[in-house]
C-alpha cells in the first residue's frame, strides 16, 4: 500500500504549519467506509500492520489505556493531498462519545469543513446515501476584504459519531480550501470546536504555535439558523490561520455564559469522535519551548516516531487550554 505524499503545511519561515490531521475513534468503521468513502468521495486505506510493541508505544504516547485495542485507518482526498488526512481508530472495545447529540451548544470538537464549488451537487450525493443535515441550505452574505458583499452557501450536515460536517459554497469566489477539479467537493478543509473560554485558545494557538488571529467577531445566528440556536442569539466566532496559507484553519465558537452543554466526556482519544489534532512544525524543540513559557500542559514528551500516515519523524503531545489533544510533528530529513 503506497502512502500519499502529505504536505507540512509550513510556508516560508512558519514554525507551525496548518491543521495536518484529525484523528477521530470509533466503534463502526462501516459508516466511515459509508460517510466518507461513499459520500464524500475519499480514498480508505488500512487496517496497517503494526507490531504489538508499536502499539503499545502509541497507547502511552496518545494516553490510551493498555486493555483497548484498535486497528488503525487514513482516509483522505487523493486528489488534493494538501487537504485534511484524517486517521481513524477503530476501537475494539466501546468508549464513550464525546457528544451525545448534534447539539451545536455541547463543547468540544464540533466539525470538519467541507468547502465545495458545487454545494447542491454535493447535497444531492449525500442525499443519495441518506446523510441527514441540521437544516435546509441556507444562503448568506458575507462582507469581503475590500467591502463587497458576497454571497455564500452552506449546510451542515450529520456526520458520523455526532460530528458536523459543514458543506459550505462560496458563489462566484474563491473556496475556502482547492477543491477536486473533477466533482468540485473539497475537505475537510477546516475544523471547527466549540470552547468555553476562547480567549486561553487564542493565546495558544498564536503564542505557542505561532498562529495567527484572522477574525474574532460577534455574530447573531439567522432566522433558521442550522446551529440550531435562536434566531438573533449572539455567539463568538474566531478563525485562526497558520501563517501564509489559506486552508485547513481552525474555527472556534462561543456562547453565551450558561448555555455551554459538558457532556462530561472530553475531546479526547481514545473517546468516541474527534478527540486530536496534528500540525506539523519546523522546529518541535521551539513549541516545546514554547509550551513550557505559557504553562501548557506537555502530556508526552518528545520522541522518535514511524507514523503510519505521516512518516518517520519526532513528536510530542500538548493538551490546550480547553483540553483539547494537540500532536505536534517534526519530519525527519531521510
Amino acid at each position: 500500500m503506497s502512502k500519499p505524499i502529505i504536505p507540512t503545511g509550513i510556508h516560508d519561515d512558519a514554525l507551525v504549519g496548518y491543521l495536518n490531521v484529525a484523528t477521530i475513534c470509533t466503534i463502526n468503521m462501516g459508516m466511515y467506509y459509508e460517510f466518507y468513502g461513499g459520500a464524500m468521495k475519499m480514498k480508505v486505506d488500512g487496517p496497517f500492520e503494526i507490531s504489538e510493541e508499536e502499539k503499545r508505544v502509541q497507547k502511552s504516547f496518545w494516553k490510551i489505556p493498555e486493555h483497548i485495542n484498535y486497528d488503525l485507518y487514513h482516509i483522505y482526498r487523493e486528489s488534493v493531498p494538501s487537504l485534511v488526512h484524517i486517521r481513524v481508530i477503530h476501537l475494539k472495545t466501546k468508549t464513550p462519545h464525546i457528544h451525545n447529540s448534534y447539539q451545536s451548544y455541547e463543547l468540544g470538537t464540533f466539525s470538519l469543513g467541507f468547502p465545495t464549488s458545487d454545494l447542491n451537487g454535493m447535497t444531492k450525493i449525500l442525499e443519495e446515501y441518506n446523510v441527514g443535515s441540521m437544516a435546509p441550505m441556507q444562503e448568506g452574505i458575507i462582507i469581503r476584504d475590500n467591502g463587497d458583499e458576497a454571497k455564500y452557501l452552506e449546510t451542515i450536515f450529520k456526520g458520523p459519531d455526532y460530528l458536523h460536517c459543514v458543506g459550505i459554497e462560496r458563489v462566484a469566489q474563491p473556496q475556502l480550501a482547492p477543491c477536486d477539479p473533477k466533482t468540485g467537493i473539497c475537505g475537510p478543509g477546516y475544523s471547527a470546536i466549540v470552547v468555553k473560554n476562547a480567549d486561553a485558545e487564542i493565546d495558544f494557538y498564536t503564542k505557542v504555535l505561532d498562529h495567527n488571529l484572522f477574525l474574532d467577531a460577534v455574530w447573531e445566528a439567522s432566522e433558521g439558523s442550522a446551529l440550531g440556536i435562536d434566531t438573533g442569539e449572539p455567539f463568538r466566532f474566531i478563525n485562526i490561520y497558520a501563517p501564509n496559507v489559506k486552508q485547513n484553519h481552525i474555527l472556534m465558537l462561543e456562547f453565551k455564559k450558561g448555555k455551554e452543554i459538558d457532556t462530561g466526556t472530553p475531546s479526547t482519544v481514545p473517546n468516541q469522535g474527534l478527540g486530536m489534532y496534528t500540525f506539523q512544525t519546523s522546529n518541535i524543540n521551539k513549541v516545546i519551548a514554547n509550551a513550557e513559557k505559557h504553562n501548557i500542559k506537555i502530556l508526552s514528551r518528545l520522541r522518535t516516531v514511524e507514523d503510519c500516515i505521516l512518516g518517520n519523524g519526532r513528536s510530542c503531545l500538548l493538551q490546550s487550554p480547553n483540553g483539547f489533544y494537540i500532536e505536534i510533528f517534526e519530519k525527519s530529513n531521510r
